[in-house]
């Protein structure tokens, strides 16, 4: 009977995965010598070395780039029929690895969901990196309909969203509100920055006229660049900048008075958030049920 190489082979798809062999043996519960050596006899079994090692990172080569491409989906094949066997009797369970580009979208929800379906472990990655899902190891994504990997199922969640220019009362009342876009050029404002290094520019909608309805971008100035909407928020409450921020972020704090919005019809409502996954044959149980749930608590 040939060896079974199955358990080095997910050994080294995790190590890519993760760019760590501290965090695959982790996730394996192993330690970390002893999966370095299950790759070296790995490597040593194939002739070619699949990772470059560093003091700092672990890379692929292109022979192990080459290699995870083609084990990758064949691994996911055997994953999904020994979770379907397992999971006769309609029983959910696993780990459902979701990439979402808002935690706070999904932060509300998991509670619930986790009670209800207590065999399923949930791994969020929050990024707004735009990343492969299949080569990452993801089972699903959340981000804005414009920002969806090509060739992935897209289910809608929530419906139309809107976004809000906003900051507070005692910050308009130093500085005036701003009556059009172009006039942010006169305001301190939040800007983001992607995973890629992009810095976001902000979204408007031409309200009347021959324009109207088209997007345009607006690239604001300010003396803070984030990565993280909960920080751009809190810079936002202290009184010292305008943030460009979706509906669910800020809408408790235009309810109370907290903050105020500007712009409102240079904002219109636009695609909202979607959850995406690689089309498949079969929808593994534990996804199906996450849908399901969402699509009903998101309403």
């Amino acid at each position: 009977m040939p060896d079974d190489h199955s358990p080095a082979l997910r050994a080294f798809m995790l190590i890519a995965r993760h760019g760590s062999f501290t965090r695959a043996a982790a996730e394996l519960d192993v330690t970390a010598s002893a999966l370095s050596q299950t790759l070296s006899q790995l490597e040593r079994r194939l002739g070619v070395r699949l990772l470059a090692r560093t003091t700092r990172r672990v890379g692929l080569t292109e022979a192990g780039r080459e290699f995870l491409a083609r084990i990758a989906p064949a691994l996911e094949t055997i994953d999904d029929a020994m979770e379907s066997v397992r999971q006769h009797g309609n029983r959910p369970a696993g780990t459902l690895r979701v990439t979402s580009a808002l935690g706070s979208f999904l932060a509300p929800v998991v509670p619930e969901f986790l009670a209800r379906y207590p065999e399923i472990t949930l791994d969020i990655d929050v990024s707004s990196a735009l990343v492969d899902l299949v080569a990452r190891g993801y089972d699903a994504g959340f981000r804005l309909g414009e920002r969806l990997e090509k060739d992935m199922v897209a289910v809608p969640m929530g419906g139309p969203m809107r976004s809000f220019v906003v900051g507070t009362p005692a910050y308009f009342k130093r500085h005036g509100k701003p009556a059009h876009p172009r006039e942010l050029a006169r305001h301190n404002c939040v800007r983001f920055r992607f995973a890629g290094g992009g810095i976001y520019h902000w979204e408007f909608a031409h309200p009347a006229g021959t324009q109207r309805g088209r997007w345009f971008e607006i690239g604001v100035g300010g003396n803070l660049i984030v990565n993280d909407n909960a920080m751009a928020l809190a810079a936002v409450h202290g009184g010292i900048a305008l943030a460009h921020l979706i509906a669910p972020l800020v809408q408790a704090d235009l309810r109370s008075g907290r903050l105020e919005s500007v712009l409102e019809r240079w904002l219109p409502p636009y695609d909202g958030m979607y959850l995406y996954y690689p089309s498949r044959s079969q929808v593994p149980p534990k996804l199906r049920v996450f849908i399901d749930f969402l699509k009903q608590r998101l309403k």
